[in-house]
């Protein structure tokens, strides 16, 4: 088998039990319990369908998607309005864009995403202590 560079576009939706994920293209269906084991079980079920084809595909050959009411029903952690503030967007337009009131541009999603990585990356790079 030799992997392919293929790239393969799933769409993560929040289930009762977990999340779930499809891909558009091709008839490959996924769930988890977390996002994690629903990654790991994505990859599983591609590499099963794109198995007769004699190839495989690695975790970055797939992109996850969801859209953003989902991503912050799941992440309440992320307050709308401090990513807001921190990406220099009006905080209600950002709060319509969760409710999906509205949709956001490509250029505005590009910036939220940015700005959740950001928030993300400095999260792991802290270290919490204990006196």
């Amino acid at each position: 088998m030799k992997a392919t560079k293929k790239h393969i576009k799933l769409i993560v939706e929040k289930t009762k039990t977990g999340f779930s994920a499809y891909a558009e293209e091709q008839p490959i269906y996924s769930t988890g319990r977390n996002i994690s084991e629903l990654m790991e079980n994505a990859l599983e079920a591609s590499n099963l369908f794109l198995e007769e084809e004699g190839v495989y595909v690695k975790m970055e050959n797939l992109n996850f998607e969801i859209d953003f009411k989902q991503f912050f029903q799941h992440y309440r952690v992320i307050n709308s309005k401090f990513l807001a503030d921190k990406i220099g967007m009006n905080p209600s337009l950002l709060s319509q864009y969760v409710q999906g009131h509205k949709k956001p541009s490509f250029n505005q999603t590009k910036k939220i995403l940015s700005g959740i990585q950001q928030i993300g990356k400095e999260l792991s790079e802290i270290n919490l202590i204990y006196r």
